[in-house]
């Protein structure tokens, strides 16, 4: 797979997380590559989520020809495992000021978006991939789908909920977020979570040649198509200010109505 290199984005460093890089290559004419490498399983913190969308802004604005852009990970292990939870609930504005953006830029970018995930694709990680137009399970990889937040005891916001309803049918979402089942390749494809099984040329390039993708954004509104279709999920990215749901408020919502119903019972003993 013979790839120009048109750029690389750096990601800084901050603490607990390495940082790492974007790079951009054209594997195949008009066939956009980002590759995120910050190890040790990409995950979604402030500079990566910064550094992907500076990334998403030079392949529209940088003088690259209209096309398709696919991402994909250098770390053979993950595609991405999500979220630092911890650095997530401690940044103020992480959600609307960097997770929901990114978020947004995928879901009504003016190319064919293709996610080559080629590794365990966790919780945040699987939301960005959904927020591409297709995703393309490796060939031979042994990663694994999954919404997990059932089992580290996180809720699932609306902006990050709204995707799987959108794009997923009733009992597949269910099974994704009640039951935190992992879908390998096979069952992944059964539940419309992937779209292709594959690596590079029998899964992304075979999708990209018989969907004729590379065509797709040369008329200028394939970006607004996609903003239509999927008005509802916009909207919920785009929430700011008294609209935005937060954990906290949830997981104290949720304590107070565990105090008031003990309350009640005990009242009636």
């Amino acid at each position: 797979m013979a790839s120009k290199t048109h750029f690389t984005v750096t990601i800084p460093s901050i603490p607990g997380h390495v940082g790492g890089t974007v790079t951009c290559t054209e594997p195949a004419p008009q066939v956009y590559l980002l590759t995120l490498a910050s190890p040790p399983d990409n995950r979604l913190t402030p500079p990566l989520c910064a550094a992907l969308l500076e990334a998403l802004d030079r392949a529209e604005f940088g003088g690259l020809r209209n096309g398709v852009l696919v991402t994909t990970s250098a770390i053979p292990k993950f595609y991405s495992n999500g979220l630092d939870l911890q650095l997530a609930m401690g940044t103020p504005g992480f959600t609307e000021e960097s997770l929901y953006p990114l978020f947004r830029r995928f879901l009504t970018y003016p190319m064919p978006t293709v996610a080559l995930v080629n590794g365990h694709c966790f919780a945040g990680g699987l939301m960005l991939a959904m927020h591409h137009d297709y995703r393309v399970f490796g060939g031979g990889v042994r990663g694994y789908m999954a919404v997990n937040e059932l089992e580290f005891g996180a809720p699932l916001l609306p902006p990050m909920a709204g995707i799987f309803r959108e794009k997923l049918s009733a009992p597949v979402y269910r099974t994704l977020a009640l039951e935190a089942r992992r879908f390998g390749g096979g069952e992944a494809l059964e539940a419309g979570i992937v779209d292709v099984l594959g690596g590079w040329e029998d899964g992304v390039m075979k999708l990209v040649e018989e969907r004729k993708l590379t065509t797709k954004g040369k008329m200028g509104v394939y970006g607004m198509l996609k903003e239509e279709m999927y008005r509802g999920q916009v909207a919920l990215l785009d929430a700011r200010g008294s609209e935005v749901v937060k954990a906290p408020v949830l997981m104290e919502r949720e304590k107070k109505r565990k105090v008031e119903g003990a309350r009640r019972v005990k009242a009636k003993l």
